[in-house]
C-alpha cells in the first residue's frame, strides 16, 4: 500500500461548460489518480474541504464520491476517511465506451488469408492437424460425460435464460477451483462467458477505448486474432526470453513513470499475457518473473489481462500461481477456460475481476447472447464439484506428457542440426524455429497438398520469425511422426 500523500487541489469546475459540474469533478479526480500524482492509499480531503476548494455544495461532492465508490476507484474506511483504492481497471469504468456503438458499426474485421485457410481446413478430415490448438477428440472422457449427462436428465427441469453473470452453482465452483491457482476470490467476482474469447471481446468493447495500445508477448496468440484490432486498438509486441515476457523490454516500451502535475489521465494501454504454457511458444513464466512483472505494471499503472487457458495443463513441475495471486490493487483481470482442458464445444470460459467490473461485463454479455448455455454451465459445474474434473486432469496430463516426449524424440531424429525448439512443461505446443530461412507461405501450401496442416509462426508474431507452432495434443505420437516426416522432406 502506497504511503498516504497530501493531495493538492488547485482547480475549479467550469460553470460555463455544458458538462455537469459533478461529472467535471469526477473527471478531474480520475485524471489525478490515473496520472499517478495521487497514488493508491492516498486519503482524499474531507467532503467539507473539497467543497470549499472546488467551490461547490457538499451535496455535489457527495454525489461525485459515490460515483467513484461505485466504480471501485475510492473506498471509505471507518475512521480513516476516503482513500484511493484502484488506479487501473476501475478508472476505465468511468469512461467506458458505449457497447451500442460497436453493435451498430459492424466492427469485426476479416482474418488474414492464412488464418482463414487454417480455420477452413481444420474441418477437412483428410488433413493431419500438426499445429492445432485443440485436444484430440479421442481423449474426451466419454464415461464421465455419460454419468454427468444422466444426472442432468434427472435433475434439470427447465433450461431458461441464466443470470448474465452465470449460474450461481458454477460461479461458486470456479471460485473454489481458483484456489488451486493461488487466487482467493468470491463467486461475485466471477463472470461466466461463452469461452475465453468472448471474455476478451467483452473487455475490448466495454472497458477499452479506440486508440488504446494492447501490449503482448511477441509472438502471442492474440496476434492471430482481430479482437482488439476490430475495436480500433493497436497491438505492440514485447520480446520474450526463456522465462517468458521480458520485463526489462516492457519497461523500455512504456512511458516513464514520472508524475507530471496536472497531466491528463494516462490510460489507453493494457498488457495481455499468457504466463502459463504460453501460446504459441509453450513457455511458462517462473514465480520471480511473475513478481517482477506485477511490480513493473504497478509502477507504470498498466492493467493486465491474464489468459490462463492452459493453467490446468502443467504436467512437469509444480503449477505456478496465477498473476492475480500477486495482485493487491485489482489491476489483473484473469481469464479461464474449459475449452483447452475439457471440451471446446462446451463454450465455457470465465473472468475473475473486481465485482464492479463483473457487473459492467455482465451488462454487455446480456446484450450479446443472454448468457452462456445453461446446460453447458450445469455440466461443467458438476464436473468441478464431483471431483471428476480433477480425476480427468490427472489422466490427461499424463497422456500429454507422453505425447510431448514422443514428439521431442521425433524432432530430434528429423530436425537435429536443422532447427531448434523449446521443451514445454505443459500445454499443447512446441515452438520450432528453423536455422535457415524457409519460405513459410510455400511450405504451408505444399504441406497442405500432402495432407498436413501447419500453423506458421508468422500469424502469431509482429514480424517474420521462421518458426512453426507444433502441437502434440491433437494427434497420436505415430501420427505426429508421420506428419513430421512429411514436413522434414518438404523443408
Amino acid at each position: 500500500m502506497a504511503r498516504s500523500a497530501p493531495l493538492d487541489i488547485d482547480w475549479r469546475p467550469d460553470r460555463e461548460s455544458g458538462k455537469p459540474v459533478t461529472e467535471q469533478i469526477v473527471d478531474y479526480l480520475c485524471g489525478r489518480i490515473a496520472s499517478g500524482e495521487w497514488p493508491i492509499g492516498s486519503r482524499l480531503p474531507s467532503q467539507r474541504a473539497m467543497a470549499e476548494r472546488f467551490g461547490v455544495n457538499r451535496s455535489t461532492i457527495i454525489a461525485a464520491i459515490e460515483e467513484l465508490t461505485d466504480y471501485g476507484i475510492v473506498e471509505g474506511r471507518h475512521g480513516a476517511g476516503t482513500r484511493i483504492a484502484s488506479n487501473t481497471w476501475s478508472l476505465m469504468l468511468s469512461g467506458a465506451p458505449d457497447w451500442a456503438d460497436y453493435v451498430s458499426s459492424g466492427f469485426f474485421k476479416a482474418n488474414n488469408d492464412t488464418i482463414q485457410a487454417i480455420n477452413r481446413l481444420e474441418f477437412d478430415p483428410a488433413k493431419v492437424r500438426l499445429g492445432t490448438g485443440e485436444l484430440d477428440p479421442r481423449l474426451f472422457p466419454r464415461d464421465m460425460w455419460r454419468r454427468v449427462a444422466r444426472e442432468a436428465a434427472d435433475e434439470i427441469d427447465s433450461l431458461g435464460y441464466p443470470p448474465p453473470e452465470g449460474l450461481d452453482v458454477l460461479r461458486e465452483a470456479i471460485a473454489v477451483h481458483m484456489k488451486q491457482w493461488g487466487v482467493d476470490c468470491r463467486p461475485e467476482q466471477v463472470l461466466i462467458s461463452s469461452g475465453a474469447l468472448q471474455g476478451l471481446q467483452m473487455i475490448s468493447m466495454s472497458l477499452l477505448s479506440a486508440g488504446s495500445t494492447v501490449y503482448a508477448e511477441a509472438p502471442s496468440y492474440i496476434k492471430s486474432l482481430q479482437v482488439f484490432q476490430s475495436a480500433g486498438m493497436k497491438l505492440a509486441g514485447v520480446p520474450m526470453d526463456a522465462c517468458g515476457l521480458n520485463v526489462d523490454a516492457l519497461r523500455g516500451v512504456l512511458p516513464a513513470p514520472d508524475v507530471v502535475p496536472g497531466a491528463p489521465a494516462r490510460g489507453g494501454a493494457v498488457l495481455y499475457t499468457i504466463p502459463t504454457n504460453h501460446n504459441p511458444t509453450g513457455v511458462t513464466m517462473p514465480a520471480d518473473r511473475r513478481r517482477a512483472l506485477i511490480d513493473a505494471c504497478v509502477e507504470r499503472r498498466l492493467p493486465i489481462i491474464e489468459d490462463c487457458a492452459y493453467q490446468d495443463l502443467v504436467f512437469e513441475g509444480e503449477t505456478p500461481q496465477s498473476l492475480k495471486t500477486y495482485d493487491s490493487t485489482g489491476m489483473v483481470i484473469t481469464l479461464g477456460s474449459a475449452s483447452k482442458s475439457l471440451a471446446p464445444g462446451l463454450r465455457i470460459g470465465w473472468i475473475v475481476a473486481d465485482e464492479r467490473i463483473v457487473h459492467r461485463l455482465a451488462d454487455v454479455k446480456m446484450q450479446m447472447d443472454y448468457g452462456a448455455s445453461t446446460l453447458s454451465q450445469w455440466v461443467f459445474a458438476r464436473f468441478l464439484t464431483s471431483g471428476l474434473y480433477s480425476e480427468y486432469l490427472d489422466t490427461l496430463r499424463a497422456e500429454l506428457r507422453r505425447r510431448r516426449d514422443a514428439a521431442l524424440g521425433t524432432l530430434d531424429g528429423l530436425f537435429s542440426g536443422r532447427a531448434h525448439w523449446n521443451v514445454p512443461h505443459g500445454g499443447f505446443y512446441i515452438w520450432l524455429t528453423f536455422d535457415e530461412p524457409v519460405k513459410m507461405g510455400r511450405l504451408f501450401q505444399r504441406a497442405s497438398e500432402r495432407g498436413v496442416l501447419l500453423n506458421p509462426g508468422d500469424i502469431y508474431d509482429f514480424e517474420s520469425n521462421n518458426a512453426l507452432r507444433l502441437s502434440y495434443a491433437y494427434v497420436t505420437p505415430e501420427e505426429f511422426a508421420r506428419a513430421a516426416a512429411v514436413l522434414a522432406e518438404l523443408v
